[in-house]
């Protein structure tokens, strides 16, 4: 998690640079596209900041009211940020745009333009680097693409779109910048403002699944539930395990509900015993899976009845 704020610290300042010199250069310029760049970077200025909140208040110990903490406080607010950058972010460059192609602004010298681009470049690129470093910390062996889809840190993956999004945004405001001067054609301008503002759309779509998923209570891969279930099979003491029902409660915290029988001449002292090697192996094999709770039968009686044993432990 520090590693995480410490990429969203450093989106906040290179937003916040880049966001002045933007609107400077607008000013100058009358250019629309740099103007939505402009108001891009105030949007991920904020959302940096509303992922700051989101990681402060998920890390809050767990209360009665919320037995297994706040670990999803993070995903509502990715779930916000999200949000803004949909409407605000994605809607103003747009509207701008669209304003812009009915009433032509007149071009001013784009020379400030092109030096706050190439600044942006270098700022945009200095913050996706940061979030891309502690990502690759982050994701072990698996490939990048793979890594990317299967995390559940929206704070890493937020930073790392938004800051792809803004590197591809800044490419389509040169392009509207140079074309409508070369052109003499302020509605290319007004074109690439609204390119900028489909841009963030698609992005926030994407983040907006990511995090509905994740609040509606998203499980572990059907792979890790297959091998966690082969794993408690594997112990010779195990005759049937159930599917294995899980669910993400924070950004590296999963709860593991597994339900286990055992052979009915067992004691419930050796049931317990095999339990406590079950649940060793899950946790060793995937540390994420912190808290699971291991219902216990025997043969003779069926699962979820009023004969279990003393060895449904849970932790």
């Amino acid at each position: 998690m520090a590693e995480s704020k410490i990429a969203v610290y450093g989106a906040i300042v290179a937003n916040l640079a880049i966001a002045v010199t933007k609107f400077i250069a607008a000013s100058i310029s009358g250019s629309s596209a740099m103007l939505s760049e402009g108001i891009h970077s105030i949007v991920d200025m904020g959302n940096g900041a509303l992922l700051l909140v989101g990681m402060r208040r998920s890390e809050r110990q767990a209360t009665s009211e919320h037995p297994f903490g706040y670990g999803k406080e993070l995903y509502f607010w990715s779930l916000i940020v999200a949000v803004l950058i949909f409407g605000v972010g994605g809607g103003v460059s747009f509207y701008q745009g669209v304003s812009h192609i009915m009433h032509p602004p007149e071009l001013g010298d784009p020379t400030w333009n092109y030096v706050v681009l190439a600044a942006s470049v270098v700022f945009e690129g200095a913050s996706l680097a940061i979030a891309l470093r502690t990502f690759w910390r982050q994701k072990g062996s698996r490939p990048f693409w793979a890594a990317l889809h299967a995390s559940k840190d929206p704070v890493t993956y937020t930073v790392i779109a938004e800051d792809s999004a803004a590197l591809i945004g800044l490419a389509f405001a040169a392009a509207g910048v140079w074309t409508s001067h070369r052109l003499n054609m302020p509605v290319l301008d007004a074109v690439a403002s609204m390119l900028i503002g489909l841009l963030l759309a698609t992005v926030a779509v994407l983040l907006i699944h990511e995090s509905r998923s994740l609040l509606v209570g998203e499980g572990v891969r059907p792979a890790t539930a297959n091998a966690i279930r082969e794993l408690a099979l594997a112990d010779k003491r195990v005759r049937f395990v159930g599917k294995p029902l899980s669910m993400y409660i924070g950004a590296d915290e999963v709860l593991l509900v597994l339900d286990a029988q055992f052979d009915p001449a067992m004691r419930a002292d050796e049931i317990a015993q095999a339990v406590r090697s079950i649940e060793r192996q899950i946790r060793e094999r995937y540390p994420n899976i912190r808290r699971i709770y291991i219902e216990t039968s025997t043969l003779s009686t069926a699962p979820g009845q009023a004969a279990k044993t003393p060895a449904e432990i849970s932790t």
